[in-house]
């Protein structure tokens, strides 16, 4: 399998702006630039925050497909991705996931989420520190 995105730019780099597209067309001509990348309230996305999305969808697919080993269901299953940068390097990402699972108690769920955070694509992919915490809604 092989998976593409583009991304093109335009002028220096606090003035200029660029765009990202995927293969799938899901981002398509999307705004990035250092002011979305560095300043708070500005339209558009930057790779940080691609990086944290990424992230949190495959940690929750893992996980889903770990409970789904098990025979179990999930009725919900929300992330969050939380990346902390300091200057110009990713210190870590934490993950934050609450799940409705019914036939599921707190102590497995933990021990689930800890094996998809090692596990999933992403945080193989990455070589900084990854920590997650899970709530379990019964």
């Amino acid at each position: 399998m092989i998976r593409t995105a583009k991304a093109h730019w335009e002028g220096n780099l606090k003035e200029g702006k660029g765009t990202l597209d995927t293969q799938s067309g899901i981002l398509n001509k999307t705004n990035y630039s250092f002011k979305t990348r560095f300043e708070e309230g500005k339209k558009g996305t930057n790779p940080e925050e691609l990086l944290a999305a990424a992230h949190a969808g495959c940690f929750t697919m893992a996980v889903s497909a770990m409970l789904t080993e098990k025979g179990l269901t999930p009725i919900a299953l929300d992330t969050e991705a939380t990346l902390t940068m300091e200057g110009l390097s990713i210190k870590g990402i934490h993950l934050t996931i609450t799940a409705s699972v019914k036939g599921m108690n707190a102590e497995a769920f933990t021990k689930i989420t800890k094996a998809a955070e090692e596990n999933c694509v992403i945080s193989k992919a990455l070589s900084i520190p990854i920590s997650s915490e899970a709530h379990l809604i019964v």
